[in-house]
């Protein structure tokens, strides 16, 4: 089985992408392969020209198309996810979430931005054709210690994760194995129309 982590914060470390290491070692004790991703992997001129070709997209999109789920860490700022994170999205195909389970996580200021996930962030995984889109885990930044060396989450954020991860194991478990199609096999089938 395999999970891609995607962390969303054009800082790193970051708190969200702290959430995301919290994940990827619980995964890891579930013998589940983990990739993890974080916008550092991309030159930032391949996000901003939206260069398809990128050789880091491409590995993405790759390991994409081979994983089973994906778990999305980001801060929100004013009202919405990480624009960094944005411009990453607007380069996948607009099938690159099919078949997967997806597990959005935030980080922000304030119990304010808690909706940013529901508004902003989870329409977009459902766009990208996510099998299944699971209810987020919001984390405010005071529930989050020490983040740039091993992160201390807050006893109430620590059980609200494990259960999110706890549902995400379950989807993954339920998700039907079948394999999706190639690239030449679904243009190939477009193409006989």
């Amino acid at each position: 089985m395999r999970v891609i982590t995607l962390a969303g914060s054009p800082r790193f470390p970051s708190r969200s992408s702290s959430l995301l290491e919290y994940a990827r070692e619980k995964l890891h004790a579930l013998d589940v392969e983990v990739c993890h991703w974080h916008l550092q992997n991309f030159a930032p001129e391949d996000l901003l020209y939206a260069r398809f070709d990128s050789p880091a997209l491409l590995t993405l999109l790759e390991q994409l198309e081979e994983a089973d789920g994906v778990i999305i860490a980001t801060p929100v700022y004013k009202a919405a996810y990480s624009g960094a994170l944005k411009t990453l999205l607007d380069l996948l195909p607009e099938r690159a979430l099919e078949k997967k389970v997806v597990l959005p996580v935030a980080t922000g200021g304030s119990v304010a931005h808690m909706l940013a996930v529901d508004y902003a962030l989870k329409p977009v995984l459902s766009a990208l054709k996510a099998q299944e889109v699971l209810h987020g885990v919001f984390a405010d930044d005071s529930q989050i210690r020490d983040y740039q060396h091993k992160a201390i989450l807050a006893p109430e954020l620590q059980q609200r994760l494990d259960s999110a991860l706890e549902t995400f194991w379950q989807a993954l478990q339920r998700r039907e194995k079948t394999p999706l199609p190639s690239l030449n096999t679904r243009i190939a089938a477009a193409a006989s129309f």
